[in-house]
């Protein structure tokens, strides 16, 4: 429950996305894709509510960690070894309603290739839900850290980096990341904040009135300013 303030966001979007694939397909299970999806953190929910589901992540282990995860949770998650820029070699064209890239973006050698992978696997019609780190919201961070040096960097470096020692290869403000999935040929649609105040609030806060803190969360997730300083950004775009 500690990571609801976090994940409901980003799932009330999806499941509006679902709710609306269903409707036009006229399917109550959608073939949903997971690229970089890891352990399943939101692919194994998404079996659990009917629909097929396919993991491809390049790391085994994380796989094996899926599989364990899935079979404890009595669904069946297809898992594959490749990377986001892959998909078209590993699944067949037209073939998903639906495709997550969440936290993938960031990290791949090649965004604008990895999103026109995710293209060619999707139906028409098909939806891409991209998570993707905030480059403002890391600003903020880091000069809460008493980083202030740090901080600046981040708003002067174009991939919003705050150093040689950041783990982040690189990140989105929300202008970057809607141009990147329009040169992709993606329309794109809502564009919501996540973690807005959830990484700010002292956990022990944040644990005394979970609900009223998801309820804020949820309030801010579209407001034009605080959307904007979001720890990531929730786009949904279509094929």
């Amino acid at each position: 429950m500690r990571d609801a303030p976090r994940q409901t966001v980003a799932w009330r979007a999806l499941r509006a996305v679902l709710a609306d694939r269903v409707a036009a397909t006229g399917r109550e299970s959608l073939d949903i894709v997971d690229a970089g999806g890891g352990t399943g953190g939101f692919a194994v929910p998404l079996a659990k509510l009917g629909h097929a589901v396919t993991v491809v992540d390049p790391t085994l282990d994380s796989l094996a960690a899926l599989e364990r995860r899935a079979a404890e949770t009595g669904v069946g998650v297809k898992g594959l070894q490749g990377d986001a820029a892959d998909l078209g070699e590993i699944l067949k064209p037209d073939s998903a309603d639906l495709v997550l890239c969440h936290s993938v973006l960031e990290y791949v050698e090649d965004p604008a290739g990895a999103l026109r992978a995710v293209r060619g696997i999707l139906r028409a019609g098909g939806v891409v839900s991209v998570l993707a780190a905030n480059p403002f919201a890391t600003a903020i961070h880091r000069s809460l850290a008493g980083h202030f040096d740090e901080a600046r960097q981040v708003l002067a470096d174009p991939s919003g980096r705050w150093g040689d020692r950041d783990p982040t290869p690189r990140r989105f403000s929300r202008d970057a990341l809607s141009g990147l999935l329009a040169e992709a040929g993606f329309t794109v649609g809502e564009v919501h904040g996540v973690r807005i105040f959830a990484d700010l609030v002292p956990g022990m806060l944040a644990e005394n009135d979970q609900e009223a803190l998801i309820a804020l969360e949820q309030a801010a997730a579209t407001h034009p300013v605080l959307r904007d300083i979001a720890t990531q950004l929730h786009a949904i775009a279509y094929r």
